[in-house]
């Protein structure tokens, strides 16, 4: 009812809801081995906006030019990119409203970090493809002639809780070895962070942030070898120990017994992030895309069109102007 009567008034008078409606702007975050306008990026900007005609869409960036911007995916501090975005996104006047975010890949846990920490201007919906929320236990492997991917690998692998490292590679920064938990809790300088895993230094805004998501869309891909354990874009995790036999009862959905999901992790059951509560109010979705790692060819359009691209109206409609 409501939709209709704003929809007549906009018949009626034109000139004031030219301005005064507006469909949520979109935001989206490349992920590793992407940069914010490659042709693919690009690509899949023009057929959001063959979606949403007239939607403003903002893909992030943490260098101008592109190669920089890639290699920025491997080679960086996470904390100070997302800072760098946070500032990025409060300049663009179109985003001042508030919008929908996207975040590819590791993208997907850098826009939740951005939730968690800042909000400001503030994220409706967040859509997460095949994102490593719960860490990763391996270093995805590279293509055979990406040569940063590949000096970035090893680096990681040989050091990945050092200072150095945690301050400069990209990958390592949220590596969770369940093989050796305490050193990731002490030594991880950003994972640890976003998912409050530090009992002494919890920080209540970032649960009460993510907590105002209208809807947190987790997608995984049901193939996906790059992401170990897929099941961390769920929020699911690789178990330390056994679990016991009445845990695995209230396993939902199933899943095989060396995982750990969302259900029962302790920052989901003790709240530390605000997913619990997001997920009492309805607010945590589960998806699925079938096929490897960031293959959303046969199933983006979907979730764009249901999560992305709503009417709202501006401050002037709100002003009765």
């Amino acid at each position: 009812m409501a939709l209709a009567i704003l929809l007549i008034s906009a018949l009626l008078f034109p000139a004031i809801f030219s301005a005064a409606i507006s469909i949520r702007p979109l935001v989206l975050w490349h992920g590793l081995g992407d940069s914010y306008a490659s042709p693919g990026m690009l690509e899949f900007v023009s057929m959001i906006k063959n979606v949403h005609p007239g939607i403003f869409v903002h893909s992030v960036f943490i260098e101008v030019e592109l190669d920089k911007d890639r290699k920025a995916g491997f080679y960086g501090n996470v904390n100070e990119q997302i800072n760098l975005v946070a500032n990025q996104l409060a300049e663009i006047p179109e985003l001042r409203d508030g919008f929908d975010g996207i975040g590819f890949s590791q993208g997907g846990q850098f826009l939740r970090g951005y939730v968690e920490r800042y909000n400001s201007p503030p994220v409706h919906n967040l859509l997460t493809f095949g994102s490593q929320h719960m860490g990763i236990s391996d270093i995805p492997i590279c293509r055979p002639f990406d040569l940063i991917c590949q000096a970035a690998r090893r680096a990681t692998k040989q050091a990945v809780y050092s200072s150095w490292a945690q301050a400069n590679l990209v990958q390592a920064q949220y590596f969770r070895d369940p093989t050796n938990l305490d050193t990731y809790l002490t030594t991880g300088s950003f994972l640890p962070s976003i998912n409050n895993e530090d009992t002494l230094h919890r920080n209540e805004t970032y649960s009460n942030n993510l907590a105002s998501l209208n809807a947190l869309v987790l997608i995984m891909f049901t193939q996906d070898k790059t992401v170990v354990p897929k099941e961390s874009s769920w929020f699911g995790s690789e178990a330390v120990g056994d679990l016991s036999v009445s845990a695995q009862q209230v396993l939902r959905p199933t899943y095989p017994r060396s995982i750990v999901p969302m259900y029962l992790q302790p920052l989901y059951i003790e709240d530390w992030i605000g997913l619990r509560t997001l997920d009492e109010q309805g607010g945590v979705i589960f998806e699925t895309c079938e096929g490897e790692h960031m293959q959303i060819s046969e199933c983006w359009e979907d979730f764009v069109r249901e999560w992305t691209g709503e009417i709202v109206q501006s401050h002037l409609y709100q002003l009765g102007l």
